[in-house]
């Protein structure tokens, strides 16, 4: 109980101190934080709507398909990067104190998410303020969902982390891998034009579950549990127990690198 509350306040601290950090401990910290995904949001809405006419594919507001999971996939993005080099930004920490070092991974996700959820709401009710189709009352459906996404971006941020710790190459690899997969994820386009022979392929991604959920959510008004809620959720803590196995296996040895 005592080392639970002792953890529980590290977290709280670490958590504190990302936000705080990168969000609040510059002038455009927090504002970039929202406008960022905010420009990317209008690119892609002026190049898929007047090159490519992506409103007769999706048959609705191109930008709202798009905000609806473009936002999160962002936030896993640099979830996944932050949490990936975490353990060495600690390092002077981590080699004078003993603690829990996944502590460090978890605030880093928290806190990364935690920031993109609120601009995501943010964004939200502004379309929905300029007569965007979107149903609000779905952000209770979203809030689980973005639950799972932790669970499962905290297991990957475990996974990579520890083996960013022995080897510094992951973060330049990780660039360059995150962009393909978000090209290969239904986001700037719609799963039903996905030929069927690759389709079961793209199903198998999990952000695939991701962006279909908040899109059934938030723009069909989609609020029931579905088959494949418990098959993410199995998905997730998955990826969580062998992430957080793996990190077990190589902490012990952080001291000496980084």
């Amino acid at each position: 109980m005592v080392n639970s509350a002792l953890n529980w306040g590290l977290f709280q601290n670490f958590f504190r101190r990302e936000v705080e950090g990168r969000y609040f401990g510059t002038i455009t910290g927090l504002a970039w934080a929202l406008v960022h995904p905010v420009l990317l949001l209008l690119v892609y809405q002026f190049v898929f709507t007047t090159m490519f006419r992506a409103v007769d594919i999706v048959g609705t507001s191109f930008i709202t398909f798009l905000a609806v999971a473009l936002w999160p996939w962002l936030a896993t993005q640099e979830a996944i990067q932050k949490a990936t080099t975490s353990i060495p930004t600690y390092g002077g920490l981590i080699r004078k104190v003993a603690f829990p070092h996944e502590i460090v991974v978890y605030s880093s996700v928290a806190a990364t998410l935690f920031i993109h959820f609120v601009g995501y709401v943010i964004v939200l009710i502004a379309l929905r303020a300029m007569g965007k189709p979107l149903t609000l009352i779905g952000l209770v459906t979203a809030i689980p969902i973005w639950l799972v996404l932790g669970i499962a971006v905290a297991g990957i941020g475990l996974a990579l982390s520890s083996l960013h710790v022995y080897v510094r190459d992951v973060e330049h690899v990780l660039s360059p891998v995150l962009m393909m997969l978000m090209y290969l994820t239904p986001i700037l386009y719609p799963l039903t034009v996905v030929p069927s022979g690759l389709r079961r392929w793209v199903e198998l991604n999990p952000f695939t579950w991701v962006a279909g959920r908040l899109r059934s959510a938030l723009m069909d008004g989609n609020f029931a549990p579905q088959s494949s809620d418990l098959f993410a959720l199995l998905v997730a803590i998955a990826l969580f127990l062998g992430g957080r196995w793996m990190f077990l296996r190589l902490s012990p040895h952080f001291e000496d690198f980084v």
